[in-house]
């Protein structure tokens, strides 16, 4: 039934089409760009309209600035939840330990008020937080720190975006200062 010239044919056939429809692609794309400009894919694009929220101007939620912490960060802390802060936690214990053994990140038991990079068991601190080794963690640079890692130790080697929202820091803070 199969022979090698209807095999032939067929995989001609196949090969054929795949041709059809890439050169179809090619001049769709050249009549209608996929963006403006006809850069192709990926180019920037001016936007057509903008529609003003006032977002920008609003206040950051819960009241925080931009700037830093909240003005009333003790009583936030002292509200929150260490249970919530404890689920969120989760996110930290690939690197970080409570039991005061060392992980790929240094022990955090007691890490409030404990002076930054201060664990001689774990020699991987950057040099951004051995720089600031005569600080202490204080709930004011805790907070700045979960906001933006990188931007509070410049160079620091934890890999880690940081908790956008203001609420999980405190949460995290408050679990933090429960911890022995």
């Amino acid at each position: 039934m199969f022979d090698t010239m209807t095999m032939t044919k067929a995989v001609g056939g196949i090969c054929g089409s795949l041709l059809v429809f890439l050169l179809i692609g090619f001049a769709g794309e050249s009549v209608y760009p996929a963006s403006a400009g006809g850069e192709g894919h990926g180019g920037e694009a001016a936007q057509a309209y903008v529609i003003e929220t006032g977002a920008e101007e609003a206040p950051a939620e819960g009241g925080e600035e931009a700037s830093g912490p909240p003005a009333d960060l003790d009583a936030l802390i002292a509200a929150a939840d260490p249970a919530a802060g404890e689920k969120i936690f989760a996110k930290c214990k690939a690197c970080h330990k409570i039991d005061g053994t060392e992980g790929p990140g240094p022990h955090l038991n007691g890490v409030v008020n404990r002076n930054k990079g201060s664990i001689t068991a774990f020699p991987g601190y950057s040099d951004g937080m051995t720089a600031q080794s005569a600080e202490t963690w204080t709930f004011a640079n805790l907070y700045q720190f979960l906001e933006n890692p990188k931007d509070y130790v410049p160079g620091t080697k934890m890999n880690f975006q940081g908790l956008p929202k203001p609420d999980d820091r405190v949460a995290i803070i408050a679990y933090l200062a429960s911890v022995p």
